[in-house]
């Protein structure tokens, strides 16, 4: 019945002309059509299709029989005639009108979701590949249509994380990067081979929108994708071919690399982004470190650089790169930014970086970014690889440089951990000015004095909260040990003996009264755990302390009974080590100059 219909509309369309179809007959033929595909009559159909007299008919209508065919073969993978499917799918690409047939093709890959995503674009990659050819008109923006659908729906993809996940590639996603260099290289090839030709304006579109593709690719997968080790599997990871495979487009349209990232950033370019002014500081940053990462951590194309170039300018170039990923809060992206800051770190000698640098903004907001991931990412491995990745970084700075960076650590990091850090690192500083056969001003004198300013000090006075700040005071106590020890009352070195009587004011005094203060609080919250802990063992209840205004979370009575020991041992510690420092202090003020003070 069905296939009796649709020959019928045939028949009344076949003494038409072209131009005299109307909007009813192309909905009648639709439903025809459909009818015969949902009763399994494909081999008519397929008859009718490929009929000569019906050419026509099938060049304007044709491209509605796509969807339904297209479903077929995505819902029926055991069918018996998908062959037929796959041949009829053949006959309308090649018969039917490339411009609706094109429209249609895009529409169809933006119809689903999830896995099923990658199952059309990896069916239709091919056919809309072949209907672009076939395009006499407007090829460059139907390219971009095109290849921006496409990256739309593969955005919506997951990334897979681990080798194991790549290898798997249960949303399809590896199989779908592989499949778009292959729809994509035709057109990089006419951009190559067009370059003389004399629809420049045409080339000129294409190259652009094949620019646009090969950026948002950077972005997406391959900000956030992983790479294997760079050994004998690297070939075979398909992110990473399909990196290599994005950055050699790049070079074949006439953007290679070096020339695009070391432009990037500049007030006055030598090349264009066209169309990418509004999205630069968003989208085009994200794909300018992807592609540094890719070239100098993955080493991919990395041969195309200049060899000319110092370390330290290509640590330049490449710190606002990796700002752009620790600002990212994804373990996958901002990991990438530890491991460009390693690569660029590793080849510029201790000592060596000028203090100059630090006045371009990313020279600091990338330590910033590294005490982000050391205080709050939850993977310790990369906790402790910021930290390292810190240390190493003060240790490439020149001396004014680490001085610098240490005031701008102390004054944001706000976390006692790394202010401990930084004040262990001003002492190795110290130690280093004082062992050294040249004086340092940075780490001696007034220069020092104003940078102990900032350490030995408690922001709140005898009122700071001396646990929650048990680090950095240890380590200013140990500092100031330290100093006494090393620096003669009579050499003054340091400054440190003109500046007692300030230091004793602003820090050790407030120190004693805050540790009185503090052991009294917590020698009593002890004694009424204790008391009350009785009760609690009969109720078989969790108890809650209140310490420092703040409540602990509820916990038994002999977990309670530990943290505040805890606390007590950790005033007890601090206030030895205190008790130290002013004996050594009373002992170099009232011996001689010369009575040498031996060092623990």
């Amino acid at each position: 019945m069905a296939v009796e219909e649709l020959q019928s509309i045939i028949m009344r369309c076949q003494i038409l002309e072209e131009q005299d179809f109307k909007e009813e007959d192309f909905g009648l033929f639709q439903l025809a059509g459909q009818r015969c595909i949902d009763e399994g009559h494909i081999e008519q159909l397929l008859e009718i299709i490929q009929n000569e007299k019906n050419k026509v008919i099938i060049k304007n209508m044709g491209w509605n029989l796509v969807g339904p065919v297209v479903r077929c073969l995505l819902w029926n993978k055991e069918d018996e005639k998908r062959k037929y499917y796959f041949l009829m799918l053949d006959l309308l690409v090649k018969l039917c009108n490339p411009k609706e047939l094109l429209l249609g093709l895009l529409e169809l890959i933006e119809e689903p979701s999830g896995k099923q995503i990658s199952q059309i674009i990896l069916l239709l990659l091919q056919p809309l590949q072949t209907v672009i050819q076939k395009l006499r008109n407007n090829k460059a923006y139907s390219v971009g249509l095109a290849l921006s659908t496409l990256w739309s729906q593969l955005s919506l993809l997951p990334v897979p994380y681990s080798e194991e996940q790549i290898q798997t590639d249960d949303y399809g996603l590896c199989q779908c990067c592989k499949a778009l260099i292959e729809f994509t290289k035709p057109f990089v090839e006419e951009v190559i081979n067009d370059k003389e030709n004399s629809l420049e304006n045409e080339n000129e579109k294409l190259k652009d929108e094949l620019l646009k593709f090969c950026f948002k690719s950077l972005k997406c997968p391959l900000l956030t994708a992983q790479f294997f080790e760079q050994s004998k599997e690297a070939g075979n990871d398909p992110l990473r071919c399909f990196a290599s495979e994005i950055i050699g487009f790049l070079s074949a349209i006439g953007h290679p690399f070096p020339k695009m990232i070391f432009n990037h950033g500049r007030k006055k370019r030598t090349w264009d982004y066209l169309e990418f002014e509004e999205e630069e500081d968003k989208q085009l940053a994200d794909s300018m470190a992807s592609l540094a990462y890719l070239v100098f951590v993955q080493g991919i194309s990395i041969d195309q650089l200049p060899m000319v170039l110092s370390p330290s300018y290509l640590l330049q170039f490449n710190m606002g790169h990796i700002e752009v990923f620790l600002q990212r809060t994804e373990e996958s992206v901002f990991s990438k930014g530890v491991d460009l800051l390693e690569n660029g770190l590793l080849r510029i000698e201790d000592n060596s970086l000028l203090h100059q640098y630090l006045e371009i903004k990313s020279f600091l907001t990338v330590p910033q970014g590294l005490v982000k991931v050391m205080t709050l990412c939850p993977i310790e491995t990369l906790r402790k690889k910021s930290l390292a990745m810190l240390q190493l970084y003060i240790n490439k700075l020149d001396s004014q440089g680490k001085y610098t960076l240490f005031r701008c650590l102390l004054n944001t990091s706000n976390h006692s951990g790394v202010e401990a850090f930084i004040i262990q690192n001003i002492k190795n500083q110290i130690d280093f000015s004082l062992k050294g056969t040249h004086n340092n001003k940075w780490f001696t004198g007034p220069q020092l004095i104003s940078l102990l300013d900032l350490v030995l000090f408690l922001p709140e006075g005898a009122e700071t909260d001396l646990l929650q700040n048990s680090d950095r005071i240890m380590a200013s106590l140990n500092l100031l040990r330290y100093l006494v020890i090393k620096d003669n009352e009579k050499d003054n070195q340091t400054g440190l003996w003109t500046e007692l009587g300030r230091i004793e004011n602003n820090f050790l005094k407030p120190l004693h009264t805050g540790l009185n203060m503090s052991k009294a609080h917590y020698e009593a919250e002890i004694k009424n755990s204790q008391e009350n802990s009785q009760e609690v063992q009969k109720s078989k209840d969790l108890c809650s302390v209140t310490v420092g205004g703040e409540e602990i979370p509820n916990m038994p009575p002999e977990m309670q009974l530990k943290v505040l020991h805890s606390a007590l041992f950790t005033f007890d510690l601090i206030e030895s080590v205190l008790a130290r420092v002013e004996e050594l202090i009373e002992i170099k003020t009232k011996s001689a100059p010369e009575e040498n003070i031996g060092i623990k």
